[in-house]
């Protein structure tokens, strides 16, 4: 679930796992480039929120237009559509 859509300056991505383990959350242009890793870790069994402030890997603001999230864990692979509107 990301809220809001559209965002700015930032969304809030909630990341329900329901086994421990490792959990990795990154954000792709709409060409596929990967903007930045959010998360890269073993998390706990839960729901987890992590927020993205529209910035890539080196903290540069991205531009408007629409951007993935894709969470990947050892069980599934979930891609969700967000909009960032400065």
């Amino acid at each position: 679930m990301i809220v809001p859509t559209p965002f700015n300056p930032s969304a809030s991505i909630r990341v329900d796992s329901p086994m421990a383990g490792r959990v990795r959350l990154a954000v792709y242009d709409i060409r596929g480039k990967l903007i930045r890793d959010l998360v890269d870790a073993d998390l706990p069994r839960g729901s987890h929120q992590v927020f993205w402030d529209g910035r890539d890997a080196a903290g540069m603001p991205v531009a408007s237009g629409n951007y993935f999230a894709r969470l990947e864990t050892s069980s599934c692979r979930l891609t969700r559509q967000m909009m960032l509107v400065r």
